[in-house]
């Protein structure tokens, strides 16, 4: 049974390319389009997380190439008209930087990624040292994982720890992602909890619970 990936190390991308604060503007649009990505991390020293130039960073210089906006306009976005001038990462990037560590969990990463409106983050140590970078496609991955796989975990993490053996009146199926629990279980309090826990596992679309006390009762649906 493969284990489910709970936190960000396990998903993501370390093999990283990455900018020093001099790397010039056209190496940056060069370096995006060779590698595929949409941002990449700004390092000094021995590899430290200063910043982050992102697309969006890079397309003000566009955005503002043929007319300047209105005085009320300037005033608000005097951050984005100098990164319209920038000519190295130093003076485009967005610092500091959103990271988060490898321990983070993939439910945290995901929503710093929507609270903050970033699609990449960079994964640090604790001197704040890149060690990879996470992408909303990194965590996407974990609905990749098989019905197999998925079954044996929720009978092994779910049915068999809530309930005593032998738990054979408990059926598990996963199809698509989406879990079905059915049966009958001595304990019927605890059939919330499973249906909460088989939903925490990774790679779960949905869950049905079929599970009914012991009376016959059905409590879920």
């Amino acid at each position: 049974m493969s284990t489910s990936p709970h936190v960000v190390s396990d998903v993501m991308t370390r093999a990283v390319v990455a900018v020093g604060r001099d790397a010039p503007f056209k190496d940056i649009v060069r370096l995006m389009e060779r590698w595929k990505v949409s941002a990449l991390p700004v390092l000094e020293g021995e590899g430290r997380v200063v910043g982050v130039v992102s697309e969006a960073d890079l397309l003000l210089k566009e955005e503002f190439r043929d007319d300047l906006p209105d005085l009320f306009t300037q005033r608000q976005r005097l951050s984005d008209l100098a990164k319209a001038g920038a000519q190295t990462a130093e003076e485009v990037m967005s610092s500091p930087a959103v990271t988060v560590h490898g321990a983070t969990t993939l439910a945290e990463a995901a929503r710093i990624m929507a609270r903050r409106e970033v699609k990449r983050l960079p994964v640090v140590d604790d001197e704040g040292k890149l060690e990879g970078v996470v992408s909303r496609s990194d965590l996407l991955k974990v609905f990749l994982r098989d019905d197999e796989d998925l079954t044996e975990e929720v009978r092994h993490e779910v049915v068999e720890r809530l309930f005593p053996l032998p738990a054979d009146h408990i059926r598990v199926e996963v199809h698509e992602g989406v879990v079905t629990l059915t049966g009958w279980v001595d304990g019927p309090e605890l059939i919330p909890v499973a249906e909460r826990l088989a939903r925490a596992v990774e790679g779960i679309v949905d869950v049905h619970c079929r599970l009914a006390g012991a009376s016959g009762a059905r409590l879920q649906g």
